[in-house]
């Protein structure tokens, strides 16, 4: 699959095959992302692997309930307050792989670092015929020491971008795109 395709047909995937994603390619996801740029060329990132399912329901049960606790009243939209509250929901939706992507330091440029590192790899896993979703459930409560501690990250570490990975259960379809606002400056 050439760049453009990867682009145009990248979604976010939440359903999953039960299938394994092999560390030779979880590796070649990881390569691609630090071709990314960074500011100053400080390539700040960190990589964590996780693959154990019962760790992630621990965690998925704590982001929930860290969400539900520490959203303001009424931000939260009806049908995701709904779904925080579902025993059943895990937000990783059972992906066989989550990358968390932190920061080693908390500079100025460190979470935009990760997020460009995050957008490679998700291109890389699609052109593999892989499937990624940013949890952004997720982000809050990684921030906390718990969150930190859970997946041994150093607690001067700045977690931005989980994402989950795995082989898609059915081909996603495509979402529509709004019209860019373009303006352009001439001298």
């Amino acid at each position: 699959m050439d760049l453009r395709e990867a682009i145009y047909t990248r979604r976010a995937v939440r359903n999953f095959s039960s299938k394994a994603v092999d560390d030779a390619t979880i590796r070649q996801l990881i390569d691609a992302a630090i071709q990314a740029p960074s500011a100053m060329n400080e390539q700040p990132y960190c990589f964590i692997v996780v693959r154990a399912q019962g760790l992630l329901d621990r965690v998925s049960a704590a982001v929930k309930t860290f969400t539900l606790k520490t959203t303001a009243a009424g931000l939260l939209p009806p049908h995701l307050e709904e779904t925080l509250h579902d025993s059943k929901f895990q937000i990783f939706y059972h992906a066989p792989v989550l990358i968390l992507i932190s920061s080693m330091n908390q500079g100025p440029w460190a979470a935009i670092d990760c997020a460009l590192a995050a957008e490679n790899l998700m291109l890389a896993a699609r052109g593999a015929g892989l499937g990624t979703c940013w949890i952004g459930f997720a982000q809050g409560w990684l921030a906390t020491p718990e969150g930190k501690s859970a997946f041994g990250l150093p607690q001067s570490y700045l977690p931005v971008a989980p994402i989950i990975v795995g082989y898609p259960q059915v081909a996603s379809a495509p979402v529509p795109r709004k019209e860019p606002t373009i303006q352009y400056v001439n001298g």
